[in-house]
């Protein structure tokens, strides 16, 4: 058992990076969805909680201490967030389970008053997933499972529908791409605007494809370690069966190609077989393990009790 009694837990600072940081560096038990060097920024934007041993008494609850275990979230959306990274120090590994117990709570009550009502965990293999049983002991629920494919070339079935302008994300792109998510996903894989905005900070390429009328689909990916992710791609209902997704594709594989990739992998869920025959059709093979979704209604944090 944790000693609850020795510890403070509170808010993530950025004061606080660097230990957090060290254990994602020198543990065995963390779990984390971004560069290590993004924490400043996640910490920055979105909540996260640490757990601090420290002498007992008030000095000691003000000002925390070592850091023995923190959870941070990486994604959020309103009315959903995701857990991006989860870490306790090698020292209290085995009590790993006690200090998730310890966190999430408090992670829950930072994300109600942000306005989000579920909280998600995505792992990349159901049957080996260390998290998994324990956050389902918390209440945590299988949302979705996920189909992994890969590419080994790049060559492509067609270039897909020559008419539409493929072209560079624009900030004003924001809000078009918010209303078309809603057309094709449910919401704890939508984005909001500032999530778009951060999108294309983050991944170096980020197109959209455009007709008359305006927006049909968008797509980002990057290139890590020589191994291409195909992050994100979409198309407006209207234009299901216009070649765009094809045509998005093409250029993916393109964009992979010239950046000297070796391979390309993407995710996508289980019950999309729409985008599992375009997957296919480009020479996307299924792969193992599975990747699965979890996902925990959030409760609103109780009123503190009267004296």
């Amino acid at each position: 058992m944790v000693a609850r009694e020795t510890l403070t837990l509170r808010e993530l600072r950025q004061a606080d990076v660097a230990q957090a940081r060290r254990i994602l560096d020198t543990s065995e038990y963390v779990h984390y969805r971004f560069a290590p060097d993004e924490l400043p920024h996640l910490v920055e934007l979105y909540p996260g909680v640490g757990a601090f041993s420290g002498a007992p008494g008030p000095l000691g609850r003000v000002m925390g201490g070592s850091l023995q275990a923190f959870a941070q979230v990486n994604e959020m959306s309103p009315p959903c967030a995701w857990i991006g990274g989860f870490g306790v120090t090698w020292s209290q590994g085995e009590r790993y389970r006690d200090y998730l117990g310890l966190l999430l709570p408090a992670l829950g009550e930072k994300l109600w008053a942000r306005q989000v009502r579920n909280l998600y965990y995505s792992g990349a293999d159901y049957d080996s997933d260390w998290l998994r049983a324990p956050l389902e002991e918390l209440g945590f629920a299988l949302t979705s499972m996920l189909r992994s494919y890969d590419k080994s070339d790049f060559s492509v079935p067609t270039e897909g529908n020559q008419s539409i302008v493929v072209r560079p994300f624009r900030p004003s792109d924001a809000e078009p791409l918010v209303a078309l998510e809603t057309l094709c996903f449910d919401d704890l894989w939508r984005h909001d605007a500032r999530a778009f905005r951060e999108a294309a900070r983050l991944y170096p390429y980020f197109v959209v494809a455009e007709d008359d009328q305006g927006i049909v689909g968008y797509q980002f990916n990057i290139v890590d370690m020589k191994i291409g992710y195909l992050v994100r791609i979409a198309t407006h209902p209207r234009a299901w069966g216009a070649g765009v997704g094809a045509r998005l594709m093409a250029e993916a594989v393109h964009y992979f190609e010239r950046q000297g990739a070796w391979k390309i992998v993407l995710n996508t869920e289980e019950k999309n077989t729409r985008a599992h025959r375009l997957y296919e059709w480009f020479g996307f093979y299924l792969t193992r393990p599975r990747g699965f979704a979890l996902g925990l209604p959030l409760t609103p944090p109780l009123a503190p009790a009267r004296a």
